[in-house]
């Protein structure tokens, strides 16, 4: 009986001290705009994940889509283009900043649209808005 309750206590005892919490790791984190590629970054609650993005040059692929720029503007780091494809449908992007102007030739990755999205920069409601990485101006 003694052996019993003994054996009892000492898993109750492994038990309890296990549950205590243990010390927190952090993880360094870069300071904004001295981040070393593939370090971590740290992005404040609410913030922009994309901040600090530079767009990226896309390869010509076959896989691309083709478009004429019918207007872009700048706000909040991005720009937003509202391009044409050559069959006349349009389609609102949103890349990190560069200059694109009106008219220009551009290729970008396909991508699936968001619905409805509120740019709180532009006060505006894109009713269907594809965000990519970067165009390729076709000269």
């Amino acid at each position: 009986m003694k052996k019993t309750v003994l054996v009892v206590l000492s898993i109750a005892a492994l038990a309890l001290a296990g549950c205590k919490d243990k010390p927190k790791t952090e993880v360094p984190v870069a300071a904004p705009g001295a981040a070393t590629p593939g370090a971590p970054t740290a992005v404040p609650p609410g913030g922009d994940p994309h901040a600090g993005m530079k767009a990226q040059e896309i390869p010509a692929a076959a896989g691309n889509k083709k478009a004429s720029v019918n207007q872009t503007m700048n706000s909040g780091g991005y720009t937003y283009v509202e391009a044409a494809d050559e069959k006349g449908e349009k389609t609102w992007l949103a890349l990190p900043e560069m200059k694109i102007a009106k008219g220009d030739k551009i290729e970008y990755p396909e991508t699936p649209p968001l619905t409805n999205f509120h740019s709180k920069t532009l006060n505006k409601t894109f009713e269907k808005i594809c965000f990519i990485p970067g165009v390729r101006i076709v000269k």
